[in-house]
């Protein structure tokens, strides 16, 4: 792992300087890097994914830990950087990419090479050992770029690729979104989303001198873990993911209003006053009123009509 000043160094020897527009911040607190490792809880079988390597500063400690990391970098520079920092290290692979292909969708390149990962960590170990040894967890352990962070945690909830976990820095206020409960101000879709697939747990402020650059707001580390007993309980996550952005892009509607303004699919659900009812919520209610569990009842109904 990398010193503020190392990170200089290795910037100033490839001709490159901090890219703002890429919302570039290096965590240059190594005490805090393995914090963000540690609780991460990664076996020696786990597939984890980093987004915006940087140096390949964390991307060090992370392969210390894991059995592979797929380090995905958006600028080219800094790419070369963490391949040359990381070339004798066997467990790692650093792709120069955007990890999203659009805003609703991951990288092919990156769900590709962690599927074709997760087939390779099978056939090391052998079927037969692979239920005992080989967990097969996909982990997003990252100092995630602010301006990438929702939509990246947002797919990897939603799928076709799905995190098992993730551990991330990430903006306060992006941490504030993902731990809310119903009715408060930071209560969004990220919220809804995460607590229904998931736990969420909000482990500690970063201020800005922890990073270099420093920017201008606080930073938090925040773990995702996937609850399969409540990814169970949602019939259609697609549906299911529809039906909260509907809602909460009108917010502050009441629902029977909202229902009125459906569009595309949606609109061939008819009977929302009966769907209310039939999940016992008040259809004058607004939908950041909502808890998770109700959007998942809203929608399993909904997933019963022929549409």
């Amino acid at each position: 792992m990398q010193t503020k000043q190392q990170i200089q160094q290795l910037l100033t020897s490839a001709g490159a300087s901090v890219n703002k527009r890429l919302g570039q911040h290096f965590l240059i607190d190594l005490n805090l890097m393995r914090l963000l490792i540690d609780s991460a809880n990664i076996s020696a079988h786990d597939i984890v994914l980093e987004v915006g390597c940087g140096t390949g500063s964390l991307t060090e400690g992370l392969a210390e830990h894991a059995g592979y990391c797929l380090a995905v970098e958006y600028d080219r520079i800094l790419t070369e950087i963490a391949k040359s920092r990381l070339a004798k290290t066997k467990n790692v692979k650093i792709i120069n990419t955007d990890i999203l292909k659009n805003k609703n969708t991951i990288s092919p390149l990156v769900a590709n090479e962690l599927a074709s990962a997760r087939l390779r960590g099978r056939s090391h170990f052998g079927e037969a050992k692979a239920r005992k040894k080989y967990t097969g967890r996909i982990i997003l352990v990252a100092n995630l770029p602010y301006n990438v962070a929702s939509p990246v945690m947002l797919n990897l909830v939603t799928g076709p690729l799905v995190a098992d976990s993730m551990c991330v820095t990430v903006q306060k206020q992006v941490a504030d979104r993902m731990t809310a409960g119903p009715g408060s101000k930071d209560y969004g879709i990220l919220s809804i989303l995460l607590c229904a697939n998931g736990d969420v747990e909000f482990i500690r402020v970063l201020k800005p001198t922890v990073f270099w650059p420093e920017p201008k707001v606080d930073s938090a580390i925040v773990r995702f873990v996937r609850n399969k007993e409540k990814v169970r309980r949602i019939k259609d996550v697609k549906l299911f993911s529809e039906i909260v952005g509907f809602f909460m892009g009108h917010r502050r509607k009441t629902l029977l209003a909202c229902s009125k303004l459906a569009k595309g699919k949606l609109t061939k659900i008819g009977n929302w006053p009966e769907i209310f009812e039939r999940c016992r919520i008040d259809p004058k209610q607004r939908p950041e009123q909502l808890s998770p569990e109700e959007y998942i009842a809203i929608a399993n109904l909904c997933d019963e009509i022929p549409r």
